[in-house]
């Protein structure tokens, strides 16, 4: 199993559940000493290799620049034999405008483009190890998204909420359009909506220093914890209930209606065309 995001939140919590379940995990992560760290925690937790357990692997991977992703896949079509499942997770949340080191705005560079070019690198080991799955974590906020081909790179106008909204409408566009030319291939994909968390997804997010402790009790009272939000990801990952299932979009472990914008097959496909060049695998 890869995991992009897996040192904190909830790819961190799926990398503990799924070792549990005795999967090699590979933690796909920017900051490796983080890395490192949350790998050493979780093996505490759980256990690594002594009872037959799973193996926690840490690699490094910034979704910010292609160069990193491709050599992220080469070393993971090098020393690896199999790919079971790609857990597409990490994302960045409302940041303030910046741009990637190969020049897209950040949001939409690192939570699509990014794990765009990951998945298709990635293809032909998943195929090769059929059945498998790959997962994608969008979020209910796409209803507040809308792909503008005018502007993808937000050159024109940049606001963080709307564009963090509109790059979770291009992972379920995505994860739409690849399920499609997947079919009979026996890879399936899915994209999910994991619900209100706790985690340090929110960092951007300015609260007035007064607001502070009333948002830290709400969100205790209210959010899921990382483990809570991670259990539609494990599911999809490893649940027989969805062998064969493609296609769809899950919210607590049970597939959800979309906005008509988000199942809208055109543009599912002009996005794939135009991400393809953007991300170099079409000249």
């Amino acid at each position: 199993v890869i995991i992009t995001g897996a040192n904190s939140g909830l790819g961190r919590a799926a990398a503990a559940e799924l070792l549990r379940m005795r999967a090699r995990v590979i933690m796909g992560c920017r900051d490796r000493a983080r890395a490192e760290r949350a790998a050493r925690e979780i093996r505490a937790e759980v256990g690594e290799g002594a009872d037959g357990a799973g193996e926690l692997v840490v690699r490094e991977l910034d979704l910010a620049s292609l160069r990193s992703v491709r050599a992220f896949c080469h070393r993971v079509l090098q020393e690896e034999s199999r790919l079971d499942v790609l857990i597409n997770n990490a994302g960045i949340f409302q940041c303030p405008y910046m741009k990637t080191e190969d020049g897209f705005e950040m949001q939409f560079g690192v939570n699509h483009l990014g794990h765009f070019l990951l998945t298709n690198l990635l293809l032909g080991l998943l195929k090769n190890s059929a059945p498998s799955r790959i997962v994608v974590v969008s979020s209910k906020l796409y209803k507040y998204g809308e792909i503008n081909f005018e502007d993808l790179n937000s050159e024109i106008s940049y606001n963080k909420s709307f564009c963090y909204s509109r790059s979770k409408l291009a992972n379920i566009l995505f994860a739409r359009e690849l399920a499609r030319r997947l079919d009979g291939t026996g890879v399936t994909v899915n994209s999910l909506h994991p619900g209100i968390v706790r985690t340090n997804l929110g960092r951007h997010v300015n609260i007035p220093l007064l607001a502070k402790p009333l948002f830290n009790l709400v969100s205790w009272a209210f959010f899921k914890t990382p483990l809570e939000g991670a259990q539609t990801s494990i599911y999809l990952a490893s649940s027989p209930d969805v062998e064969g299932v493609s296609g769809k979009y899950f919210g607590d472990c049970k597939e959800e209606e979309l906005l008509p914008k988000a199942m809208d097959d055109l543009v599912a496909r002009k996005l794939w065309d135009i991400s393809e060049v953007m991300v170099g695998l079409l000249k």
